[in-house]
């Protein structure tokens, strides 16, 4: 007899090959198994950093949104505010024209006074309440953000860039410069911050040439032309 064709030795056969396709095609299963496992983790991940920029664009519109909102209800009345401003300093124009004198001397004229005084501290009191402030000027340092300087003063009683004399008053509406004040500033006195007994300006009057003053122009104690920093824009 052929053992070759004997059934009993190609059973044995048959099954081991039997197992070894599918050990064969378990492992391309597991193989694709975990490739699409792992192509669902990159997808899961690209999702999540989507999810998360997406996240982030929508807090900087709300932010920006509340930001745009906050300077709508601030700075909306600039334009009309700046433009009040004229009507302040003719109101103190007025009051500063009539000495008290005069005004004891008549008193029908003194009852006038008496009423551009009060709506005088009216409209103070309404650009108080609009958040609309007077800028410290005078005897301050010269800020370039908050000063026009028209002129200089020579005095060496005080230091160099200091605010002697102010022309038209600058106001704030709220932390933006509205309309910066026109000033006159000290030349020749020390440097500021270096004491009273400190060394003049350095260069005196050739360092002072080099200053740039006038309508527009602002004052840097290094010779730099400055304009009014943080102004509202003229559109507002």
């Amino acid at each position: 007899m052929n053992e070759t064709n004997d059934p009993m030795n190609e059973a044995p056969a048959a099954a081991a090959a039997g197992e070894a396709a599918a050990d064969a095609s378990a492992v391309q299963d597991v193989a694709a198994l975990r490739a699409a496992l792992e192509a669902a983790r990159g997808e899961i991940a690209q999702l999540k950093d989507e999810r998360l920029r997406a996240l982030a664009e929508v807090e900087n519109t709300r932010r920006r949104a509340a930001r745009d909102r906050q300077d709508a209800s601030q700075y909306a009345i600039s334009a009309f505010a700046r433009d009040l401003l004229a009507v302040a300093d003719n109101l103190e124009r007025a009051l500063a024209s009539v000495t008290a004198e005069t005004r004891q001397a008549d008193p029908q004229l003194d009852a006038l006074m008496g009423g551009i005084e009060a709506t005088e501290r009216a409209l103070k009191t309404t650009f108080e309440r609009h958040g609309i402030t007077p800028i410290a000027a005078q005897g301050a340092p010269f800020d370039p953000h908050r000063h026009e300087a028209m002129f200089e003063v020579p005095d060496s009683s005080v230091a160099h860039g200091t605010v002697v004399q102010v022309l038209e008053a600058g106001y704030t509406i709220h932390d933006r410069t509205l309309r910066p004040a026109r000033v006159g500033v000290a030349r020749g006195g020390p440097k500021a911050g270096s004491g009273g007994g400190g060394e003049p300006a350095e260069g005196g009057e050739e360092a002072d040439d080099k200053l740039a003053f006038g309508a527009g122009r602002g004052y840097g104690q290094s010779g730099h032309e400055h304009g009014a920093g943080s102004r509202i824009d003229e559109r507002s």
